[in-house]
């Protein structure tokens, strides 16, 4: 991401203007039972989701999706609406700016054994309670428990 874009986002959470950043919930059925599929981040190694930037011209449903494919290998059917946001805090090499997550869930149908981002990341299938217990930021792992797969298709 070009140094002027980081600039531009400090000066705006500075200002107290909101960032955002749209997440993909990715989760499908193993034996009737919910999974949710979580991704370590690059460089803390922690377990998140898939998420990132908005993109020009695309909703946050679809970055969302996009960062999926990109950050986890997956695909599937996203859910046009957020199921919730979630706060967290990015580092910055010399700050801490607040970001705003949308989050929205994704019905995935394909798992790719290979994607852009397959050397510098794992991803994790898990029941709700275990992710839960892996994500750090507590109103993710309230939407995390809060998800239903019949409303979100």
């Amino acid at each position: 991401m070009g140094n002027r874009k980081w600039k531009k986002r400090i000066r705006r959470a500075k200002a107290g203007q909101e960032i955002e950043q749209g997440a993909a919930l990715p989760y499908r059925f193993e034996n009737g039972s919910l999974k949710i599929m979580l991704v370590t981040s690059r460089r803390t190694r922690r377990f998140t989701l898939p998420k990132g930037w908005p993109m020009k011209k695309r909703s946050l449903a679809d970055t969302a999706r996009i960062e999926a494919q990109e950050e986890a290998g997956i695909e599937g059917k996203v859910a046009r609406s957020t199921i919730g946001h979630y706060l967290y805090w990015k580092r910055l090499k010399r700050v801490f700016i607040p970001v705003k997550v949308s989050v929205y869930p994704l019905y995935v149908q394909r798992e790719n054994a290979r994607w852009p981002e397959y050397k510098q990341r794992q991803r994790k299938w898990l029941s709700p309670d275990e992710a839960g217990l892996l994500v750090d930021e507590p109103q993710l792992i309230s939407l995390i428990a809060s998800l239903n797969p019949n409303e979100s298709k």
